[in-house]
C-alpha cells in the first residue's frame, strides 16, 4: 500500500513504513541499508527498499540525493543515515 493512504498510529510500530531509496554500487546506501534494518529490526517497524534505477520517477526526484529515507512517505534524511536520529523519528 502506498505510504499516502497508510493509516499511521504513531504509538504502533507496525502502522510505520521505512523507505529506503537507493542504487546498486553505491557505498552509501550499503551503509544506509545496514542502519535501517537495524533501527527496524530493533523497534519492529516494517521497511522497504526501492531501486532508483528502476523507477524513472524516484530518479529523477531522488537521483542526487540517495540514499534517501522516507518515513511513512515523508522524506526524513538523505546522503547518511544518522541511527539515532532515525530510531528517534520512529519512537
Amino acid at each position: 500500500m502506498s505510504p499516502l493512504f497508510r493509516r499511521v498510529d504513531r504509538r504502533d510500530p507496525q502502522s510505520r513504513l521505512v523507505t529506503l531509496i537507493r542504487k546498486p554500487g553505491c557505498h552509501l546506501c550499503d551503509d544506509a541499508q545496514l542502519v535501517v534494518e537495524k533501527v527496524c529490526a530493533d523497534l519492529g517497524v516494517p521497511w522497504e527498499q526501492k531501486d532508483i534505477t528502476q523507477d524513472e520517477e524516484l530518479n529523477r526526484e531522488y537521483w542526487e540525493q540517495i540514499p534517501v529515507v522516507l518515513i511513512d512517505g515523508a522524506q526524513h534524511t538523505f546522503w547518511r543515515v544518522d541511527e539515532e536520529r532515525l530510531r528517534k523519528a520512529l519512537t
